[in-house]
């Protein structure tokens, strides 16, 4: 049978089993509110991200691989113009797998991949001269998720000169980082465009 559900978002319990005999009043999930929905944002026009939720938002998801410096100086940059970030090494882990974790932390507007050079590889019987500095395995992954679950327009790369790119990323802007920081505000016209409540003043 169908039952109403006073809430949208994501069922992280069930608290009756198979076969139980209910009251009327018995809880019978348990659910995490999700302050954006999937379908909001593939079904809106405009950069309005959640419906009942103010137009303008302040959540980002800072995806980062082993370039600590440039993660701390990117998530501090976010803060002083207003916005939340979310960066997953620093939110409880709750008995979650990666994944999992991930998943109870992606609800956001908006999402900042750093793609620097933290890794290299290259195709199978490549010389040592043929390798080539790549991001690390969980940059491209998150990414991708990213991608599929707040939309293309909604993610924004910051890419290392030489680093490769994903080949089903080719063709697609980003932004570089450059020694004297003008990434800052390419970042930031990103966010304002997309509709995040920012003060370009900040800068």
């Amino acid at each position: 049978m169908d039952l109403p559900s006073p809430t949208e978002g994501r069922v992280v319990k069930v608290l009756v089993n198979v076969g139980d005999k209910l009251r009327a009043e018995t809880p019978i999930l348990e659910i995490e509110p999700l302050s954006i929905l999937k379908t909001d944002l593939w079904n809106s026009p405009s950069p309005r991200v959640a419906s009942g939720s103010p137009e303008t938002g302040s959540s980002v998801f800072l995806v980062h691989g082993h370039n600590d410096a440039l993660r701390e100086m990117t998530a501090r940059f976010m803060e002083k113009l207003g916005l939340e970030v979310v960066i997953l090494s620093e939110k409880v882990n709750s008995g979650d797998t990666i994944i999992e974790k991930l998943e109870r932390h992606s609800s956001v507007h908006f999402a900042v991949v750093l793609m620097t050079s933290d890794d290299v590889g290259a195709k199978k019987g490549a010389t040592p001269e043929g390798l080539q500095s790549r991001a690390r395995q969980n940059v491209i992954l998150e990414l991708g998720y990213f991608i599929a679950k707040i939309g293309r327009s909604r993610v924004c790369v910051l890419y290392e000169e030489d680093v490769e790119l994903p080949s089903d990323y080719y063709g697609v802007a980003y932004v570089p980082i450059d020694s004297k920081g003008a990434w800052r505000f390419a970042l930031a016209k990103e966010f304002k465009h997309r509709g995040l409540n920012v003060d370009l003043n900040k800068l």
